[in-house]
């Protein structure tokens, strides 16, 4: 329910490893560790109203937006981390335990360790052969790295080989373009569907004589996976989940502790919209004993928007201490491929929305011109139309002037267009200028289009500029879009 949920974009969303991995060096000492992909970009979300609005107008936003970052150059990038812990005979880290695939360990107790960098610099050649044929496997680890008792982890070792099994029609889908290893492979698998080898030997098993004993085990001295040997504790096996697998309010309560209040406010909005939505009524008293067990203020404020009582908690609240490294806001983060949408029309400062345009492509971003008509306004090629365009396309807004109504601003024709009165701008250019502003995304105007802020109300109120020139304004824009978005412009109830 958190603002995780509805991320910006791919290109700001980071990977959280659920697994626990044993690590193991030339000299034999292991450590486990969690694996991390963190986003150069910053963590970001869209409003809950955003999401709402991309479901209809762009289902294909995410996609589309990857494409485009990596078509303008703007090349995605990760890093990739890991934590490490110390590889005990519990299998415990702060009393955390390291097998629960639903805990994760604080960064401040286990700093994320970058050890590479992923980049996307080119979209696929082929969707088919190279994205839907990809056969994910958890079992494909290169030496150094091994698996452990992680229950989540050892189901997924078998089912994600069954799934290929019948997803790519049989047991070579390891030969696969896209899936083929980039080091020669030596084993004695053979035959099977889609066989694309052509194996020489007469002996596929070992021992043999036919063929002189080939095909040899792999040497230390070759890098060879290995199977790490792991003393096991004398002990009943049973079929039971751990005792630390009934803990299931202290990390969400971790979680709660560590947002930030705009965050929080996020999350009490979306418990109460789900579950506003949902007829049973024992469904929806029993997600609030829940939500009483994880925080008070966060079930009295979800039960107050549904309209009943809060349940008082049946368990002892957990003495958690926040994790800062959990929240979203308080950082600045560059703003590559962000997307800055600048409305024009005729009457504009053309000069200056051509400056602003280099300047934001040389920031490495991506301008795109809005205007009542597609083709041209002067010599710049136009993007998105007043008819096109929606709030939810762009990061930060750009005014440069004050468009009239344009010719196809008819209720009958865009249901954008329809005002109670009639406005001296058009009223589809103050509804992107309103959206984007109850969105919380940075505004700026310069010249004319200072008069749209006065007639949409939003002049003097925070993220929203006025300058003299239209790199001012740019300048301004920037640096507010360098914390994603202004959230103090709508303070919390909440702390």
């Amino acid at each position: 329910m958190s603002d995780r949920g509805i991320p910006r974009s791919y290109r700001t969303m980071e990977g959280f490893g659920v697994h626990t991995f044993r690590l193991v060096n030339e000299a034999g000492e292991t450590a486990l560790a969690k694996f991390h992909w963190k986003p150069r970009l910053g963590v970001h979300s869209l409003t809950w109203e955003e999401a709402q609005m991309l479901g209809g107008v762009d289902p294909d936003f995410h996609r589309r937006d990857l494409y485009d970052a990596i078509e303008a150059g703007a090349f995605p990038e990760w890093e990739l981390g890991i934590q490490v812990f110390p590889d005990t005979p519990e299998e415990t880290f702060a009393g955390i335990d390291l097998l629960d695939p639903t805990k994760i360990v604080p960064e401040e107790l286990a700093p994320v360790q970058p050890v590479g960098t992923l980049t996307l610099n080119r979209t696929p050649t082929n969707f088919f052969a190279e994205t839907e044929q990809v056969a994910f496997h958890l079992g494909h680890l290169p030496p150094g790295i091994d698996v452990t008792n992680d229950p989540l982890l050892q189901g997924r070792l078998f089912s994600y080989v069954d799934t290929q099994l019948t997803r790519l029609g049989g047991p070579n889908f390891s030969q696969i373009p896209i899936n083929r290893p980039h080091a020669p492979v030596n084993d004695m698998l053979r035959d099977g569907f889609h066989q694309h080898a052509v194996h020489a030997g007469v002996a596929p098993y070992r021992p043999n004589s036919l063929d002189g004993g080939n095909p040899f085990p792999a040497g230390d001295d070759e890098h060879a996976l290995l199977d790490v040997p792991v003393t096991v504790a004398e002990a009943p096996k049973v079929r039971a989940n751990p005792v630390s697998f009934d803990d299931h309010f202290s990390q969400a309560r971790l979680f709660w502790l560590s947002m930030s209040p705009v965050e929080k406010e996020h999350i009490i909005r979306a418990y109460t919209f789900e579950l506003g939505k949902c007829y049973h009524q024992a469904i929806k008293e029993r997600q609030l004993q829940c939500l009483a067990n994880i925080d008070p203020v966060l079930c009295a404020q979800v039960a107050t928007g549904l309209g009943l009582p809060a349940p008082e908690p049946t368990v002892p609240l957990a003495d958690a201490t926040p994790s800062p490294a959990l929240s979203q806001v308080g950082g600045e983060w560059p703003a590559d491929g962000r997307t800055i949408g600048i409305v024009v029309d005729p009457d504009t400062d053309l000069d200056g929305v051509n400056e602003v345009r280099e300047a934001v492509f040389e920031a490495g971003m991506v301008p795109l011109l809005i205007a009542p008509h597609g083709g041209v306004v002067g010599d710049l090629p136009v993007q998105r139309t007043f008819a096109t365009g929606r709030s939810v396309e762009f990061d930060a807004l750009l005014l440069a002037g004050a468009p009239a109504p344009a010719p196809d601003a008819i209720p009958a024709r865009d249901d954008k267009a329809g005002t109670p009165a009639s406005a001296a701008v058009d009223p589809r250019v103050l509804l992107l200028v309103e959206e984007c502003w109850r969105h919380a995304k940075a505004i700026g105007a310069w010249g004319p289009g200072g008069s749209v802020l006065n007639q949409a109300g939003v002049t003097g109120t925070p993220g929203v500029v006025t300058a003299g020139t239209a790199v001012e304004a740019l300048t301004a824009v920037r640096q507010l879009m360098a914390r994603h978005r202004v959230w103090e412009r709508f303070p919390a109830s909440v702390a």
